[in-house]
């Protein structure tokens, strides 16, 4: 085996150039690939963002044009009124003296802005204009003079003119004694709109509600349908300014094609008498643009490509003396690799013991809040068992068994709620299974009040209920709803509990929400801000782990409401229970929410 002036064999050399050569194609390959699909992501994702960017421009100057077109109108229709009830107007037309009307009117038209004003006499005879060309004509059959006599409001008529245009004209008559001796006409100049569009590259068109063209960029367009106006504009006009599009370039779905090309069209209505605004754009800035994008892109790879063979060549040089010393580093870095290997298999095996102690933590924390969760639920119906078991027993010392009967099934009902209890405790530790439908909270409250009896009148507390006449629906569960009225309740009482005449008051308001109100006449809530904290209470010892307003606020969370605490300027709190009412829009909000 022969040896080169490096000192590596000929043949591991060859092998080498091989490797690399298959690797370079590899690579190059891919290069080209990846070239490939970003110029194609480029073309698709810049064009359509620069076509959203046109059609946005597009709507927003269409919002500016159709405001300036409504208040062009909305301004010059009050004129007619004020022009109506101008003194010297009346007299010139009770006098039959119009020497004077005509600059009348030419000092309102300057102030005003209207194209022309005129003064048209019972007879529809011009008696005064600001144009003296219609001094004299007759309008006693045009149509703004027949409504405005007709009508005792402002009359907007629309004027076809014999070019294809349209003149637009608010009238309304001028009465003495409830007499009408005449009418005021009052000329709105749209047409200045058409000059103004003239000078932007799209074109614009406004259609009543007929779809006839009134105004338009290409005079060629009035008078006819959009339709018919895009079907007969010869490409020398206006519209070839929006046909420049490439045959690769693919519009939106909403585009229109005038003559087999595809423009944009954008179209809002103008809030008058169905009147609607469209504009017709070009695509050809969008083509420039995604264009400039994609050379740069290809100059890029294309300089990328001539790093890849330069480097590739450097890399074949160099690679050939470095086999000397691989014999030598590969032992070195097998050694340092048996080293690392030992040190992790003991850090494993330390990571192992601690994970195994952090879950047995974890399991037990979660046992410590549930043990404390369901003695705290479970409390208040085995102390309403315990009355009612006391009860039953003197009805049975007094032969009274019917009653104790009845007192034996409110037994049963608590032992069947205390199982739901502990079911929706466990559900709610797991955050699932929970199915929503439509209750009544009046029967909901009913059902707690039932529950909380015995403690309302072993404590001889005023209870005072304000509810809704009509049903309250939500959507939600009954248990959990009953749960949270009856820890407010509970809370309710433990607060009145030093107070010599205890007082709760119950309020059940339906507005655009379900409010609930539950307020004592007790010393107040001292620290708002941790009412709602896990394990915080202000009762004693034994009386509470303070887990009731943090489970009550989480059950309200759940089925889309929040539980509210505040202090009533009079003394005692005030809890609020707020939840959206029942609408068949958001049952499926519901549905999404418990299967969560």
């Amino acid at each position: 085996m022969t040896a080169d002036r490096s000192g590596l064999s000929t043949k591991p050399r060859k092998k080498i150039f091989r490797s690399l050569t298959w690797q370079f194609q590899v690579l190059l390959l891919c290069l080209v690939i990846l070239a490939a699909v970003t110029l194609w992501f480029t073309n698709s994702f810049f064009t359509e963002r620069y076509t959203q960017s046109i059609r946005n421009k597009s709507e927003v100057r269409l919002a500016l044009y159709g405001g300036n077109v409504l208040s062009e109108l909305q301004r010059n229709s009050i004129v007619p009124k004020l022009l109506a009830q101008d003194a010297e107007l009346i007299n010139a037309l009770k006098s039959q003296d119009f020497s004077k009307s005509t600059q009348r009117l030419i000092s309102f038209v300057e102030e005003i802005g209207s194209a022309s004003l005129m003064l048209l006499d019972i007879d529809g005879r011009t008696v005064a204009s600001t144009d003296r060309n219609n001094l004299g004509s007759l309008n006693k059959e045009k149509a703004y003079f027949v409504d405005a006599l007709r009508s005792k409001e402002t009359v907007f008529t629309v004027l076809s003119l014999e070019t294809g245009g349209a003149a637009f004209f608010y009238s309304r008559r001028i009465e003495h004694q409830n007499q009408p001796i005449g009418v005021v006409l009052v000329e709105v100049d749209l047409r200045k709109f058409e000059r103004a569009w003239a000078a932007f590259s799209d074109a614009l068109m406004v259609s009543d509600s007929s779809g006839k063209i009134i105004l338009a960029t290409d005079p060629k367009w009035r008078g006819s349908t959009e339709e018919e106006a895009l079907m007969r504009i010869p490409a020398s006009t206006a519209i070839e300014r929006v046909r420049q599009i490439t045959a690769d370039l693919t519009g939106p779905s909403s585009e229109s094609y005038i003559q087999g090309e595809a423009v944009m069209r954008v179209s809002e209505k103008v809030p008058f008498r169905g009147w609607q605004i469209t504009s017709f754009s070009s695509y050809s800035s969008v083509r420039a643009k995604v264009n400039n994008l994609l050379v740069l892109e290809l100059l890029g790879f294309a300089l990328l490509i001539t790093a890849l063979f330069y480097s590739a060549n450097r890399r074949t040089t160099l690679r050939l003396r470095v086999f000397e010393d691989e014999s030598l580093e590969l032992r070195r870095l097998n050694e340092r690799l048996q080293n690392e290997i030992t040190e992790r298999q003991k850090v494993e095996k330390n990571l192992e013991v601690a994970e195994q102690s952090l879950a047995q933590s974890s399991k037990l924390a979660a046992l410590g809040e549930m043990a404390a969760a369901v003695s705290h639920e479970l409390n208040q119906p085995l102390a309403a068992m315990k009355t009612y078991l006391a009860g039953a027993g003197l009805l049975l010392e007094r032969n009274r068994p019917e009653e104790a009967t009845s007192a034996f099934r409110r037994i049963d009902d608590l032992i069947e709620r205390m199982g739901a209890i502990t079911k929706q405790l466990k559900s709610y530790a797991r955050k699932g299974d929970e199915h929503y439908k439509p209750i009544d909270v009046r029967e909901a409250l009913a059902s707690s009040l039932s529950m909380m009896e015995p403690q309302l009148k072993h404590s001889k507390i005023q209870l005072e209920q304000t509810l809704s006449g009509s049903h309250v629906i939500v959507m939600g569960d009954r248990v959990r709803l009953e749960q949270v009225l009856i820890n407010l309740l509970r809370n309710a009482v433990d607060a009145v509990k030093t107070v010599e005449r205890p007082k709760i008051e119950i309020m059940l308001n339906k507005g655009q929400n379900m409010v609930l109100s539950v307020r004592d006449n007790g010393a107040g809530v001292k620290d708002l801000d941790l009412l709602f904290e896990p394990f915080h209470t202000t009762k004693q010892p034994g009386d509470g782990v303070g887990l009731g307003l943090a489970i009550s606020s989480g059950i309200v969370k759940d089925l889309g409401g929040r539980l509210t605490a505040r202090n009533a300027e009079s003394g005692g709190a005030i809890f609020e229970v707020h939840l959206p009412l029942f609408d068949d829009t958001r049952t499926e909000h519901y549905r999404v929410k418990a299967a969560e």
